[in-house]
């Protein structure tokens, strides 16, 4: 290379080593990253983030389970009834990736539906029988088990704040 294009080349390269750095920075928020747990609702498939939860055993078991803190704020607890929307976990059944080691939980009223809220009330699902269990994707298959004597829910009075990050139709 001749003299003078190697000096062109090389003027060229710091010309463009200075724009770069002189380029603006990223603008808006910050990102962070949750993990995100899958769960069922309405039939398809959402995924959910934990973030807060109203029982301090419960907020050790997600934040190991999850591998990220979920905080321990005992107010939750005292949100309204007509504030909360439901989440159904499962003690028993089918082993999966449930926080009890069963299957996935399954949501009512995702986003865009009357009564929507990511304050959640825990029901627990129990199998009468766990060598009949099948995986439910929706709140009517479990009111329907139900009714036909299969599953009993339990509540125990926790909240959990559990907003969802990628619905059917949406995703933040």
């Amino acid at each position: 290379m001749k003299p003078h294009k190697l000096v062109l080349f090389v003027l060229v390269a710091l010309l463009v080593i200075v724009a770069a750095g002189c380029a603006p920075k990223e603008s808006g928020p910050a990102k962070v990253e949750l993990p995100a747990g899958k769960a069922f609702a309405e039939g398809q498939e959402i995924y959910f983030v934990h973030t807060e939860v109203s029982d301090p055993d419960i907020a050790k078991l997600l934040s190991d389970m999850m591998t990220s803190p979920v905080l321990y704020v005992p107010s939750l607890a005292n949100v309204p009834d007509e504030s909360l929307a439901n989440v159904y976990v499962f003690e028993n059944g089918l082993t999966g990736m449930g926080p009890l080691g069963f299957q996935a939980d399954v949501f009512d009223n995702p986003p865009g539906t009357d009564g929507y809220s990511p304050l959640r009330r825990l029901n627990v699902v129990k199998w009468a029988d766990p060598s009949t269990a099948v995986t439910f994707t929706s709140v009517d298959e479990i009111m329907a088990a139900q009714d036909a004597g299969e599953v009993t829910i339990a509540q125990p009075g926790v909240v959990v704040n559990m907003p969802f990050v990628v619905w059917d139709g949406g995703q933040r």
